[in-house]
Protein backbone atom coordinates (compact mmCIF):
# COMPACT_ATOMS: atom_id res chain seq x y z
CA UNK A 1 0.00 0.00 0.00
CA UNK A 2 2.75 2.58 0.70
CA UNK A 3 4.78 1.65 -2.61
CA UNK A 4 1.16 2.30 -4.35
CA UNK A 5 1.28 6.18 -2.87
CA UNK A 6 4.86 6.54 -3.24
CA UNK A 7 4.12 6.23 -6.38
CA UNK A 8 1.37 8.76 -6.91
CA UNK A 9 4.16 11.41 -5.42
CA UNK A 10 6.94 10.47 -7.52
CA UNK A 11 9.15 12.77 -9.12
CA UNK A 12 9.44 13.29 -13.21
CA UNK A 13 12.57 11.26 -14.05
CA UNK A 14 15.20 13.23 -16.10
CA UNK A 15 14.21 11.40 -19.06
CA UNK A 16 10.78 12.49 -19.16
CA UNK A 17 11.43 16.17 -18.43
CA UNK A 18 13.74 16.36 -21.41
CA UNK A 19 10.64 14.53 -23.31
CA UNK A 20 8.59 17.16 -22.43
CA UNK A 21 10.74 19.94 -23.07
CA UNK A 22 11.46 18.44 -26.81
CA UNK A 23 7.92 18.00 -27.23
CA UNK A 24 7.28 22.05 -26.40
CA UNK A 25 10.27 22.73 -28.66
CA UNK A 26 8.36 20.55 -31.78
CA UNK A 27 4.90 22.41 -30.36
CA UNK A 28 6.19 25.25 -30.67
CA UNK A 29 8.18 24.72 -34.15
CA UNK A 30 5.11 23.68 -35.52
CA UNK A 31 2.75 27.05 -34.81
CA UNK A 32 6.03 29.00 -36.20
CA UNK A 33 6.51 30.79 -32.68
CA UNK A 34 10.04 32.35 -33.05
CA UNK A 35 12.30 31.84 -30.09
CA UNK A 36 11.27 33.92 -26.91
CA UNK A 37 7.79 34.84 -28.29
CA UNK A 38 6.07 32.35 -25.43
CA UNK A 39 7.68 34.29 -22.75
CA UNK A 40 6.86 37.59 -24.14
CA UNK A 41 3.26 36.82 -24.30
CA UNK A 42 3.49 35.37 -20.96
CA UNK A 43 5.22 38.75 -19.15
CA UNK A 44 2.22 40.38 -21.43
CA UNK A 45 -0.46 38.30 -19.93
CA UNK A 46 1.00 38.73 -16.09
CA UNK A 47 1.10 42.80 -16.80
CA UNK A 48 -2.49 42.87 -17.68
CA UNK A 49 -3.61 40.78 -15.22
CA UNK A 50 -1.73 42.22 -12.40
CA UNK A 51 -4.19 45.26 -13.11
CA UNK A 52 -6.83 43.22 -11.48
CA UNK A 53 -5.56 40.70 -9.35
CA UNK A 54 -2.67 39.86 -7.18
CA UNK A 55 -0.74 36.53 -9.17
CA UNK A 56 1.22 34.22 -7.15
CA UNK A 57 3.92 34.43 -9.92
CA UNK A 58 6.55 31.63 -8.85
CA UNK A 59 3.72 28.91 -8.85
CA UNK A 60 2.34 30.82 -12.75
CA UNK A 61 2.37 28.33 -15.55
CA UNK A 62 1.62 28.85 -19.07
CA UNK A 63 2.62 26.69 -22.32
CA UNK A 64 1.58 25.48 -25.41
CA UNK A 65 0.13 22.18 -26.10
CA UNK A 66 -1.72 20.69 -28.82
CA UNK A 67 -5.33 20.88 -29.15
CA UNK A 68 -7.51 17.62 -28.27
CA UNK A 69 -9.36 18.13 -31.49
CA UNK A 70 -6.49 18.48 -34.09
CA UNK A 71 -2.91 18.24 -33.61
CA UNK A 72 -2.35 20.25 -36.18
CA UNK A 73 -3.58 23.29 -33.79
CA UNK A 74 -2.02 24.11 -30.60
CA UNK A 75 -3.24 26.12 -27.66
CA UNK A 76 -1.73 28.19 -25.03
CA UNK A 77 -2.61 26.72 -21.43
CA UNK A 78 -2.28 29.05 -18.57
CA UNK A 79 -2.36 27.95 -14.57
CA UNK A 80 -2.26 31.50 -12.82
CA UNK A 81 -3.00 31.28 -8.81
CA UNK A 82 -4.61 34.15 -7.72
CA UNK A 83 -3.77 35.21 -4.22
CA UNK A 84 -6.22 38.00 -4.34
CA UNK A 85 -8.86 39.95 -6.73
CA UNK A 86 -9.83 43.11 -6.34
CA UNK A 87 -9.42 46.40 -7.91
CA UNK A 88 -5.44 46.92 -7.85
CA UNK A 89 -5.77 49.76 -10.45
Amino acid sequence: MLNMLSGLFKKESSKDEAKNRLKLVLIQDRAMLPSGVLENMKDDILKVLSKYVEIEKSKLNIEVSPCDDDPRKIALVANIPIIKAGNRK
